[in-house]
């Protein structure tokens, strides 16, 4: 495989690869998502589910099963289970967040109202637990609910480490894991599960999964700073008037001077932004290569995942997996 090939969206080659089973994902999504007493659930659920997202975590959790050889029913159940635990993951972090705009669409909370959001989010949660116990796992159920729960823990520690400076890469990293990994680590987790894999394997899915998700944070964090609110679905410095400290703002205020760390701490902390801040926070971030150290860490990550898929089977799936790895650094270039 080309270099260019290798790099250019593997998560389409897995979308064409999965097509059958994404399109029995999306059809039980669609039959799950239904409500016949309350019309407002599939309205709000549709305009996120159907925005052109990339169905990435359920693809993870159908390759996984595929790959270890699954050719029974349930990988689909459990697909539809991470993007609806996913999807009201969103629908609630719109709401803490004040966001206007998710997938580059308005988002849900902005058309209808806080309410529905949270409580449609609480609906579709409910129907993932639904859709876990119908595949008779207590295994896989665990793994779900002990995933949901992480996510949970790691949006309520973002609320205490955002604005903080004091905020270091080890609890920066705990944040990324709860609020993004785990959903990645189970997604794939549960499909070697399902497929009745060896332990090894099934280890071996959950470390890539994990890696992949963090990786995948840090991007979308350095995006934030770097990229076109085309590619990341939401307007460029979102993070920065929003006061969050992620990796890029910890390198940077880790070699602060004195007048440096009184900016971050005017900005970040007490939130006193001015016009300008923005290109000052970059201009900082230049100086002292915090872009480049975050996107070391970013590669280092990619590259544990795409490692540990080395004792999967040799097979096409499992090199469209290694190249997302790439992929979802070279987002970056």
């Amino acid at each position: 495989m080309g270099l260019d090939e290798a790099t250019q969206k593997p998560h389409d080659r897995l979308a064409a690869a999965l097509a059958a089973d994404l399109d029995a994902v999306n059809s039980l999504i669609r039959d799950r998502m239904a409500s016949r007493h309350a019309p407002r659930i599939p309205e709000v659920t549709a305009h996120l589910v159907e925005a052109g997202g990339k169905r990435l975590r359920p693809m993870l959790t159908l390759a996984a099963a595929r790959l270890c050889g699954y050719d029974g029913p349930f990988h689909v159940h459990l697909a539809a289970t991470v993007e609806f635990i996913h999807t009201a993951t969103l629908l609630h972090d719109d709401v803490v967040d004040e966001s206007a705009r998710r997938r580059g669409r308005p988002t849900a909370n902005l058309l209808w109202d806080n309410k529905s959001s949270v409580l449609v989010g609480d609906y579709l949660f409910a129907r993932s637990f639904q859709l876990m116990v119908e595949t008779g796992s207590l295994r896989v159920l665990d793994i779900l609910a002990d995933a949901s729960a992480t996510i949970a823990e790691g949006e309520v520690l973002q609320l205490t480490a955002a604005q903080d400076l004091g905020t270091d890469r080890a609890i920066y990293l705990q944040v990324v894991r709860g609020k993004t990994a785990a959903l990645f680590a189970a997604a794939t987790e549960v499909g070697g599960v399902i497929a009745g894999a060896p332990p090894a394997q099934i280890a071996a899915l959950r470390t890539y999964g994990d890696a992949l998700g963090v990786a995948f944070q840090i991007v979308d964090d350095l995006l934030d700073y770097g990229g076109s609110d085309a590619v990341i679905g939401k307007n460029t410095g979102d993070d920065f008037r929003e006061r969050k400290v992620t990796l890029p703002v910890i390198h940077a205020v880790e070699k602060a001077d004195v007048a440096e760390r009184a900016f971050w701490s005017r900005v970040i902390e007490q939130g006193q932004q001015a016009e300008g801040d923005l290109g000052q926070a970059l201009a900082i971030m230049a100086r002292h290569g915090a872009m480049h150290s975050a996107r070391d860490e970013a590669v280092m990550w990619a590259g544990t995942a795409r490692d540990a898929l080395a004792v999967l089977p040799d097979h096409p799936l499992r090199h469209m997996l290694e190249d997302l790895a790439d992929y979802v650094v070279a987002r970056l270039q």
